[in-house]
């Protein structure tokens, strides 16, 4: 019997272990299948060398719960340990800058999840076990089996014993703090989210349970040719990722090369109202069939955390911090590779069936939208099928619509506009005058739209897109008529002065009179386009609060109304004329409210009985 302690600079490795990787202690039995399912990989590789002699048919992973004796099991068949392997994979602990490691966590006091990302695999044991032992037999005919236990100390015993079968098992006798790893249903969860893929069949048996259960799909979707896959399988995959969705996916991407990097996967679009869930259901990474996260931020682009699937790569590194995974040359250019595949994807679809691109527009646009926001290839490659909807469901690519309006919806300085509402019902009246005018009024309602017009603007300095209801639409739009006042500067002033009287001790709009047609509203209200696009850049994602201060009223100068006001000789009556009129005006965009809305209604109600 042989006693000595682990190979490892430091004495005080378990306590970190136990300590620093508590909160992320169920991945534990992650690392062992993962080492399980290694072991038998390797084995069938030494026998396609031709290497081995005995029949390796039959291979399989077994976890097993001992309730009773308070244990674990998880046993392989696969390649086995020497004594020589054991000290070398066992004693030494197997992860790179053990003393750097344990100096940084005890420097920083770190509680963030590490295993995975340093590599300590077996060692992940201890943080449920009070014991760990270890039997395993090398597949070389002439070495014996090998017993190996520790208590969770720099201390192990380890010894030579009777001839077992090929393979190795390990036990795991849990501490009092874990006895929850004992509950089969609890076993039967984390196989299910870490081993669900895995390559070798595992099966879980309990001796409270008369059958054992196989666990896992050996080859899942993404690793099959995609030319043997028809839709259904696909669709049938993605429910299974997604068992709560209940919609289908609306199309997909499978992902699969091996230079300069190794990666597979499937991609899917889901359908995506006008808002933005980064949290449920997200994308899980994988590496070699192994489940490691659904938190890919720093390994692909932003934008493709809308997207739904799985990525699998051995060439994502887990052990370093998320800078310095930003740039990591591997991560790059996987991150490069799976844009230019959503980008290809989006491009062949509008050009071979733009129509049915089209149907599924209003679910994928705002993925395309964010992407072109957050990264520059992608906004290049997506401005040519990026299309737009005028209200009446119309779409067109930006410069289609461009080449549709360049000679008559024009500003004064020779811009184009683009003119665009972001709700119908509440900008009607707005569109109503475009429309009169014979203008294109383009319909954008997403969260994003004035992050992406802003992009568009500096990637085309010819155009200008402007909300409808940002000011009167003659002077949106330069047209040759012009409107002169027919009011002097004295009966200006004295406009000014009725308003600020009777309205503006309430209201804090700003005022402005304008030069407008008899046939346009005697008052309008708007929001100037440069205070709407900043307020709703620094609201993204929140209701934005109405607010005074941005409103501006309109006053045009030409309208009868203004001039029955001027004319009017009894003050009273001049504030019933100005505070009817811009009560309606108010009400148009859903401004009236509260006391003043109340009061409103009931003096219609007194007048209608008159």
């Amino acid at each position: 019997m042989e006693k000595d302690k682990i190979s490892v600079t430091s004495d005080n490795i378990f306590p970190i272990i136990k300590k620093f990787l508590y909160s992320d202690q169920e991945v534990f039995l992650r690392e062992l299948v993962s080492n399980a399912t290694d072991a038998i990989l390797k084995l069938k590789t030494i026998a396609k060398l031709g290497k081995i002699e005995e029949s390796i048919d039959d291979l399989k992973i077994k976890v097993k719960i001992d309730k009773k004796n308070k244990t674990i099991h998880v046993i392989d068949n696969g390649i086995g340990m020497t004594k020589k392997e054991v000290e070398k994979y066992i004693n030494q602990i197997a992860f790179s800058g053990a003393e750097e490691f344990i100096q940084k966590y005890q420097e920083k006091n770190s509680t963030s999840s590490i295993i995975g990302h340093f590599g300590l695999g077996f060692y992940s044991s201890f943080m449920i076990a009070s014991k760990v032992v270890i039997y395993t037999q090398s597949y070389k005919k002439d070495s014996l089996s090998i017993f190996w236990s520790c208590e969770g100390t720099p201390t192990f015993r380890m010894k030579e014993v009777e001839k077992r079968d090929r393979g190795t098992e390990i036990i795991l006798f849990l501490n009092e703090e874990s006895r929850e790893f004992l509950e089969y249903n609890r076993i039967l969860k984390l196989l299910q989210k870490y081993c669900k893929f895995m390559p070798i069949i595992i099966y879980l048996s309990s001796t409270e349970k008369e059958k054992e259960i196989s666990i896992n799909r050996t080859t899942p979707a993404w690793k099959k040719n995609p030319t043997l896959l028809r839709d259904k399988d696909y669709l049938d995959f993605y429910h299974e990722l997604y068992p709560n969705q209940l919609e289908n996916a609306l199309f997909w991407i499978h992902l699969n090369i091996d230079h300069p990097f190794c990666l597979t996967g499937i991609l899917y679009f889901p359908k995506i109202e006008s808002k933005i869930d980064f949290q449920r259901d997200r994308i899980h990474l994988y590496q070699n069939q192994v489940y490691i996260t659904d938190n890919l931020e720093g390994v692909v682009p932003d934008f493709l955390s809308l997207l739904k699937g799985i990525i699998d790569s051995p060439d994502i590194p887990l052990n370093v911090s998320r800078s310095h995974l930003q740039s990591d040359t591997s991560v790059k250019n996987i991150s490069k590779y799976i844009t230019r595949k959503v980008s290809d994807k989006l491009d062949s679809m509008f050009r071979k069936d733009r129509e049915n691109f089209q149907k599924k527009w209003e679910y994928i646009k705002i993925i395309v939208e964010y992407g072109m926001i957050s990264t520059k290839k992608f906004f290049e490659k997506a401005k040519k099928f990026f299309i737009f909807s005028t209200i009446n469901g119309i779409f067109f690519t930006l410069e289609e619509f461009k080449e549709k309006i360049k000679n008559f919806q024009k500003n004064k300085d020779g811009k184009i506009i683009f003119l665009y509402t972001s709700d119908k019902e509440k900008q009607y009246s707005y569109i109503k005058d475009a429309e009169d005018r014979s203008y294109e009024v383009l319909f954008l309602n997403s969260p994003l739209t004035v992050h992406l017009i802003q992009k568009l603007e500096m990637d085309y300095p010819d155009i200008s897109f402007v909300r409808i209801d940002s000011d009167p639409i003659d002077k949106l739009i330069h047209k040759e008529e012009k409107h002169f006042s027919e009011l002097s500067e004295k009966e200006k002033e004295d406009l000014k002065n009725i308003i600020n009287t009777h309205l503006m001790k309430e209201y804090k709009f700003s005022v402005k009179l304008e030069n407008l047609s008899k046939k346009d509203s005697p008052f309008l209200i708007i929001v100037p386009e440069f205070l709407r696009r900043m307020r709703e850049m620094n609201t993204l994602g929140r209701k934005i609060v109405e607010d005074d201060k941005f409103y501006q009223l309109i006053i045009n100068t030409n309208h009868l109304l203004i001039k029955k006001i001027l004319k009017e000789p009894k003050e009273e009556n001049k504030r019933i004329l100005v505070q009817e009129a811009f009560n309606l005006t108010l009400l148009s965009k859903n401004l009236l409210q509260g006391k003043n809305l109340t009061l409103f209604i009931s003096k219609k109600l007194e007048d209608l009985t008159k």
